[in-house]
């Protein structure tokens, strides 16, 4: 299969790397740093995962490098905010069968991708793995927390055809399975990353120490609150009935496994980068006010986040 992968961060070296090691042709496009690195000496991969060093087919730094020839497979592994930019510079390699996957964090990506791009072109992934980037092409996976899940949200692609590209992963020895229910894996995962992601980016802390204690505990729990009036309010379906159900589950399984994780979020701000706060909390605040819900501890969150990205640039 001819796949390009558009990012070349943690996820995207991960992805591209087990990919091409499974024997696809693999393309990808990466800032200057690291696909200088990729394409050098290739990819390396540790962690719970194993030892692998990949090259992948091609490396270039500009997607105009790239002759405009169709994929068969496109993965959007850059960060939320730029999938306007991904998904208008790889539309002129979207062929008739071409399949491309959102693979970020965050609400309005399927949106943003579907809109320029045709939602029959379009999957939705929701990833709950960890990988950091120790040095460029250089990436650890730390974190597992479940199959990377796929799906279309609007029912708008067959049944086969996504298993077709599940079968693809799962041979390149990349946990994955379909849903019909990837729009609540994915609010899943908002609601994860929108307690956790904030609060380790600001106090500079894993994840493990938030559930040590009590205040923290509590503004986690308004989060989650808060996101789940959202989703009721926009008909959203979600895989637990009641918040109080969901914290639980958060608390007795998805915390400990990840209790030594430190969120992406504060590494970007310790990095000058932007976050994706405006896909997660912030994105629940617009959609908060937009239905009139109190959405004050995520605002609250997202005031922080953004005047810590200020702070650190100066």
């Amino acid at each position: 299969m001819k796949i390009l992968i558009f990012g070349l961060g943690a996820v995207g070296q991960v992805l591209g790397g087990f990919l091409q090691k499974a024997g696809h042709d693999v393309s990808a496009v990466g800032r200057s740093k690291v696909a200088a690195a990729v394409n050098f000496r290739g990819i390396d991969i540790s962690g719970i995962w194993g030892d692998h060093r990949v090259k992948l087919s091609r490396t270039y730094e500009d997607i105009k490098e790239l002759p405009i020839e169709p994929f068969d497979l496109i993965l959007l592994t850059i960060k939320s905010f730029d999938t306007r930019f991904a998904a208008n510079a790889v539309k002129k390699f979207v062929g008739k069968k071409t399949m491309v996957i959102c693979a970020q964090n965050g609400y309005g990506n399927y949106e943003i991708a579907s809109d320029i791009l045709g939602e029959n072109h379009i999957l939705q992934a929701r990833l709950l793995f960890g990988a950091e980037s120790l040095d460029p092409g250089k990436v650890k996976i730390s974190v597992f927390g479940d199959d990377i899940m796929l799906g279309s949200p609007k029912y708008s692609i067959a049944e086969d055809r996504i298993k077709d590209i599940v079968k693809i992963f799962v041979e390149a020895e990349i946990p994955t399975r379909y849903t019909e229910d990837i729009e609540a894996y994915l609010w899943a995962k908002i609601l994860y990353n929108c307690a956790l992601n904030p609060l380790s980016a600001i106090l500079e802390t894993h994840y493990g120490s938030l559930g040590e204690d009590q205040n923290l505990m509590a503004v986690m729990e308004g989060v989650i609150l808060e996101i789940f009036n959202v989703a009721d309010a926009y008909n959203i379906p979600m895989l637990w009935d009641t918040p109080a159900s969901y914290i639980r589950f958060f608390y007795e399984k998805l915390l400990p496994p990840t209790a030594a994780h430190h969120a992406s979020m504060l590494q970007d701000i310790k990095s000058g980068r932007p976050t994706e706060i405006d896909a997660l909390n912030g994105a629940m605040v617009r959609l908060g006010e937009k239905a009139g819900i109190n959405v004050s501890i995520n605002k609250t969150l997202t005031w922080i986040i953004r005047g810590k990205e200020n702070m650190l640039r100066i």
